[in-house]
């Protein structure tokens, strides 16, 4: 087994483990307007790369460990998983602490940090690129680069020459500086391609006064699955015509790529091919005597609760709904978009003499 340490690993303060499906992202981008990029052209060849790995996350077996570094305001945290897998059986991961997470298949290119269903989004906003060869984890790997219309590195990508799995990737704001990186610190190739059955079930993400610490939820949700039904389009006219904030676009030509319903919460995952954001709706109100340690700003008459882990939370409200954000972007950028949400289109009480909903479905658990 070869392993990888980065300059300064010993120093970073270890937080949790964890990996939020679709939350390895950066900052930098996430400014200007929502439309795609002008004069951006990509080079299939490193376009295809990206989807190659995206491809071998499901198909290739492994065992090691990841990490995922995020910085902010000049500090850093560090997160780090033993992770196993076997095509057909999933991805599973364990934190130091035991907590253990699992993810299938079919959302396996998520645990590299590549999803297949943004890589349109990311020829279409950057231009992506290959360049010089170099080495990552031990191994020799194809480097892949994403720059801004304007000029400047937002992100690069190490991947396997052998096996094209992503083995490191960094994600950079419009200063130079890092603040994401992800990838293996150790790999072992060499394992059996079926094992004991993964016997762990996914589960949907810890919400409102279920949810402790967010450093908790990190720790114990190391790799959710995809969770709850996917929302066509039908579905997601018929939400927004009763109400319910769900934008198709957020400031940073951030792209709503997949929304997921387990019939009290709204999960949407917006993209721009690098930026990844999560945003959870709910019905109800927001009780703040249950957000204490969370930060209060408000902003052009409104108010978002903000709190600062491994990654970036930021809760707004508005009509009876709560929104809640998740990212690993720096917090200005969490913040932004969650006073840029809509506060939803009915009055709360109005929604409920309409029988839309029933009362124990509509209670959010902040309040």
């Amino acid at each position: 087994m070869t392993r990888y340490t980065g300059t300064g690993r010993a120093r970073r303060r270890a937080l949790v483990a964890g990996g939020l499906a679709g939350a390895l992202a950066f900052a930098g981008t996430v400014t200007g307007d929502a439309g795609p990029a002008r004069g951006v052209r990509s080079d299939p060849g490193a376009v295809g790369l990206l989807r190659a790995a995206a491809d071998a996350a499901r198909r290739v077996p492994y065992e090691g460990r990841r990490f995922l570094t995020t910085w902010n305001r000049g500090r850093s945290a560090t997160a780090e998983v033993a992770v196993t897998h076997r095509p057909g059986e999933g991805v599973r991961y364990r934190a130091s602490s035991g907590a253990e997470g699992y993810r299938p298949d079919s959302a396996a290119d998520e645990s590299a940090g590549i999803v297949a269903a943004t890589l349109g989004l990311l020829a279409r906003n950057y231009s992506v690129s290959r360049v010089a060869d170099a080495r990552a984890c031990g191994r020799a790997a194809h480097v892949v680069e994403a720059r801004r219309p304007g000029g400047g590195t937002a992100g690069r990508f190490w991947i396997d020459s052998e096996t094209g799995l992503m083995l490191y990737r960094e994600l950079i704001d419009a200063t130079g500086r890092r603040v994401v990186a992800t990838g293996f610190t150790e790999i072992d190739l060499d394992v059996p391609a079926a094992g004991p059955r993964i016997t762990l079930r996914p589960a949907p993400p810890a919400r409102g006064a279920d949810r402790p610490d967010p450093d908790m939820v990190d720790a114990q949700a190391a790799a959710l699955a995809p969770w709850g039904e996917r929302l066509d389009g039908a579905r997601l006219a018929r939400l927004r015509s009763e109400g319910w904030p769900i934008p198709k676009d957020l400031p940073g030509r951030l792209t709503l790529y997949d929304a997921r319903s387990d019939g009290a919460t709204v999960h949407l995952s917006y993209s721009d091919g690098l930026a990844a954001v999560s945003v959870f709706v709910q019905r109800g109100s927001l009780d703040e005597a249950r957000l204490p340690g969370w930060q209060k700003t408000v902003r052009r008459g409104r108010t978002v609760y903000r709190r600062e882990a491994l990654r970036r939370w930021a809760i707004s409200s508005g009509n009876g709904y709560v929104s809640t954000v998740l990212t690993d972007v720096p917090q200005s950028t969490a913040e932004a978009v969650a006073l840029d949400l809509p506060r939803g289109g009915v009055p709360f009480w109005t929604r409920l003499a309409r029988g839309a909903r029933r009362l124990g479905s509509a209670a959010n658990p902040f309040g």
